[in-house]
């Protein structure tokens, strides 16, 4: 008898473990509540600062920590100190999958931030969701990071404009302010990104599109398909995809000879686009989040002022998203009054009125900013004008 109660405890041992156990990079989080927010309000970076994107994540990174600095002067998150936890992600999708575990499980944040790309918001949204842990990206842009099949995505969040919103509007602008009957579109066919803003802009221009070409993120030589281009009649060129390709892109056809206006949307807002192009990146247009030419409120102003005087450069609007999601969890955690990150993702559905440096934002029912854009303008390499757009 006594052997098969031992018999019995160690097979109801090894279920317990088994149940217990997961596959490496899997969250095991399964609390109803998440993370319980400790003596410090931890949040996370999962964020690409090394890799393909290294430029525009550590620059998210400094707006984080400039954001965080300010918070923690001013007495925190309802009296608590932010601790960031930062992890780099090497803009990896199978990384950005251990880092979001690593976060939620061993370092219990209670919220991320990061990653900066669409595709791995995608990666990360998984282990996040289990561990009911909220999740916002300053600058992934894909209309399903949020919802996805018809269905909500609870714990995701960001504080860009979604790709839906960046097509219409480089449609709009195209036809209605450069007033292009005929329009070339070169986009980036290996990202979700690129994908996302084309549909939407053929949904809304209602010109000709003269020809749709395609290249792949990390190309170099376009040479074969602008020597196309080139002898097609068009009066602009959609250019849509990354600051990367996008500089290269501008630089060879300006070198070629093409010299119809060209429209991107954020993806090209990076400071290495002029960096590649140079003084090539002439009669260029971008949609953007922010821009210091054109500031929203004060806030905007204080915010170029702080980063400039810590970082030594202007901010880039991926910077400024980064550092308004930081703003934007302290809102939600102070009119939630929350305890832990279950009760901090409802609440930040809730954030209504955030004065941050990319304008007031609403977050709407699928988790997006309601808040206006600007079209930017570029000449011989340098930020000349912006405007902002609806």
């Amino acid at each position: 008898m006594k052997k098969k109660v031992i018999l019995g405890l160690v097979a109801v041992s090894l279920l317990a473990l088994t149940a217990c156990g997961s596959a490496p990079g899997e969250s095991k989080n399964e609390s109803s509540e998440g993370n319980t927010i400790g003596k410090t309000f931890k949040i996370g970076l999962d964020m690409e600062l090394s890799g393909a994107y290294a430029a525009p994540g550590n620059a998210e990174k400094n707006a984080i920590q400039l954001a965080a600095d300010e918070i923690n002067a001013d007495g925190g998150i309802n009296g608590k100190q932010i601790e960031l936890v930062i992890k780099d992600n090497k803009t990896d999708n199978s990384e950005i999958t251990t880092v979001a575990s690593n976060l939620t499980n061993n370092d219990k944040v209670v919220a991320i931030i990061g990653p900066m790309s669409s595709g791995g918001t995608l990666a990360a949204t998984p282990n996040v969701t289990k561990a009911k842990v909220p999740l916002i990206t300053p600058t992934g842009t894909n209309d399903e990071l949020t919802v996805k099949n018809g269905k909500i995505q609870p714990y995701i969040f960001r504080t860009i404009f979604p790709d839906s919103f960046q097509g219409k509007v480089i449609a709009n602008y195209t036809e209605d302010t450069l007033k292009a009957k005929k329009v070339l579109v070169y986009y980036d066919n290996a990202t979700d990104y690129a994908q996302g803003i084309l549909k939407t802009f053929k949904e809304n221009y209602t010109g000709e599109i003269v020809d749709t070409l395609s290249y792949q993120g990390g190309d170099k030589d376009f040479q074969a398909a602008l020597s196309k281009i080139k002898n097609k009649e068009f009066d602009a060129i959609a250019l849509i995809g990354y600051y990367a390709e996008g500089g290269l892109i501008t630089k060879q056809a300006r070198e070629m000879g093409i010299t119809q206006p060209i429209v991107g949307g954020d993806g090209i807002s990076d400071p290495t686009f002029i960096d590649l192009a140079g003084s090539s990146a002439t009669d260029v247009y971008y949609v953007a989040g922010f821009s210091t030419k054109a500031p929203f409120n004060e806030r905007t102003e204080t915010f170029i002022k702080a980063y400039k005087d810590k970082f030594n450069e202007e901010p880039s609007a991926f910077s400024a998203c980064a550092y308004d999601a930081v703003y934007m969890i302290k809102q939600a955690a102070q009119d939630g009054e929350v305890k832990n990150s279950a009760e901090l993702a409802v609440a930040l559905a809730k954030v209504k009125g955030l004065v941050g440096a990319t304008g007031t934002i609403d977050i709407d029912k699928d988790h997006n900013p309601v808040k206006a854009a600007v079209m930017v303008k570029l000449e011989n390499g340098k930020e000349v004008a912006a405007e902002i757009v609806k």
